[in-house]
């Protein structure tokens, strides 16, 4: 078994697409669970692909043919996951702020969410803080999601935290805060719920959270 998920965490980090779907597909075949095969073998890779990134070990292009990766492995897993997990996860807001263009990373987490359970509300790159306070509004999330991955737009995080205080929502949703030059100090600064370094550890802090785990 073990053999099996070390190949499909090394075709994530390679960015060998009909390998992991190959993989994935033997997996599925032999009766593993989808969570599992997401555990197991597609995260690690993707942990260790972000890991490797903030270390200027790894690049965008390589970064983005790993997400691509995951992603081809995850579209075969995905239906199966929204049938054997819980649905009540909690509904997520998600976007990098406004300013920066930036959405590898958070794409990842979006999608790492879904599988978790969590209804994804994306709004995209370059987003303004009134528009995740127009979403909170009308779409009455349980959590904000955060990203930037340029120094110069993260205050734009504190932006939308003190718009969401200012349109009386800060105490009905969680924000969480994540991108290369985020930091756990910074989070805490700002007033954020939350931070996350990478993908995986994204989705185990939006279930700690909200008291899921």
């Amino acid at each position: 078994m073990s053999n099996l998920y070390a190949s499909m965490t090394e075709a994530v980090i390679s960015g060998n697409i009909a390998e992991v779907k190959k993989l994935t597909e033997q997996a599925l075949n032999r009766g593993d669970k989808a969570q599992t095969i997401l555990e197991k073998g597609l995260l690690p890779g993707m942990d260790f692909v972000g890991q490797r990134f903030k270390a200027g070990e790894m690049f965008i292009p390589e970064v983005l043919l790993s997400a691509k990766t995951m992603t081809s492995a995850m579209e075969i897993v995905r239906p199966l996951l929204s049938e054997t997990e819980s649905k009540g996860a909690g509904t997520i807001v998600i976007g990098t702020v406004e300013g920066d263009i930036h959405n590898v990373g958070k794409n990842l987490v979006a999608m790492l969410l879904e599988g978790a359970g969590f209804k994804v509300i994306d709004l995209g790159i370059d987003v303004p803080s009134e528009r995740f306070v127009d979403a909170v509004k009308t779409r009455q999330p349980n959590m904000v999601g955060l990203s930037a991955l340029l120094t110069t737009t993260m205050p734009k995080m504190k932006e939308v935290i003190e718009s969401l205080a200012e349109a009386g929502l800060r105490e009905s949703v969680k924000v969480i805060v994540g991108g290369a030059p985020v930091t756990e100090k910074f989070a805490k600064n700002i007033g954020a719920d939350g931070y996350a370094p990478n993908g995986g550890e994204a989705v185990a802090k939006a279930k700690a959270l909200l008291g899921q785990g």
